[in-house]
């Protein structure tokens, strides 16, 4: 979601960028399901566009509702993240 709250984007494109991250391990089997599923619930909004270079491309772009997953997301990821570093300094201080 992070992805396209800036701009529209292609689902391979997506593919091409979480692929390019450390630590992250994505391939298209995980992304199509993912956006079918946040269209599907109207977290992304769609639209179609000829390619120069085959089929027409389907471009993503949050919603309405995909704006405010994202930043209840953002609030329990930083919760979450909180919690496992406070986790993860008391097994040090054991150590």
């Amino acid at each position: 979601m992070a992805l396209l709250k800036r701009e529209e984007r292609y689902a391979f494109d997506l593919v091409r960028e979480l692929a390019g991250m450390d630590g992250l391990v994505i391939s298209e089997g995980t992304i199509y399901p993912m956006l079918a599923r946040m269209r599907r619930d109207g977290s992304v909004e769609t639209t179609w566009r000829e390619s120069s270079s085959g089929p027409p491309r389907r471009y993503y772009r949050l919603s309405r509702e995909g704006r405010k997953a994202l930043l209840g997301f953002k609030k329990e990821w930083s919760t979450f993240r909180d919690a496992v570093d406070h986790v993860i300094d008391e097994g040090a201080r054991d150590a």
